[in-house]
């Protein structure tokens, strides 16, 4: 019988480096399965995650394409709270559905580590249990800020908006096995402590 596989969860708030840490460890053998690559690909043009968003939304929340309008919706779940458990209770479990098949699929293979990118794992408490590690990758507010205005076209009211409906850095520590702290780490130097962080499970 096949070993089970070992479930490392990374999560972090935005802006974090948490999905470029979750690449890192793929190089080393980890199988990635990135919650939020499910989450686009359900909301894309013909995603399966649409028609029920239009309909639960209206054509608004459609751009030209097809796909969800994420601006748009971004700004009304920051308007009506409501909107965003609508949204949640359509998106959801479809991500629930697509991580279980690329982790059955991953078992197929016979990988020995799968590596979930998840940014809900602290909001959502159904992931813990299923979960061997969690490992956070973790930095200061004013540093997420930073990194956020940099990388996107937002501004630093919508960037703080985001940051506020997340969990808070508190929660996710206290969720945390492992920390990486990326503060000030060129991306060489934060690759080494993301290979290193492997390094200590193995031991």
């Amino acid at each position: 019988m096949s070993r089970r596989p070992r479930n490392i969860g990374i999560t972090g708030g935005i802006g974090s480096g948490k999905s470029t840490v979750a690449g890192f460890l793929g190089e080393q053998g980890g199988v990635l399965i990135d919650a939020d690559a499910a989450s686009r690909g359900l909301t894309a043009p013909g995603g399966a995650a649409m028609t029920a968003i239009g309909a639960a939304f209206g054509p608004a929340m459609v751009d030209p394409q097809g796909g969800l309008d994420r601006a748009a919706m971004r700004q009304l779940v920051f308007d009506e709270p409501r909107a965003r458990q609508r949204l949640e209770a359509i998106v959801h479990p479809l991500i629930w559905q697509e991580i279980d098949r690329l982790r059955q699929a991953a078992h197929q293979t016979g990988a020995s580590m799968l590596i979930f990118d998840v940014p809900l794992l602290v909001e959502m408490r159904r992931w813990r249990p299923l979960l061997d590690t969690v490992l956070v990758v973790d930095c200061s507010p004013a540093t997420q800020h930073q990194r956020v205005l940099a990388r996107s076209g937002m501004d630093a009211a919508q960037t703080q908006r985001i940051m506020d409906a997340q969990a808070s850095r508190a929660q996710r520590l206290a969720c945390a096995d492992h920390v990486l702290l990326n503060e000030g780490l060129t991306l060489a130097a934060l690759r080494v402590q993301a290979h290193q962080f492997l390094q200590t499970l193995r031991l």
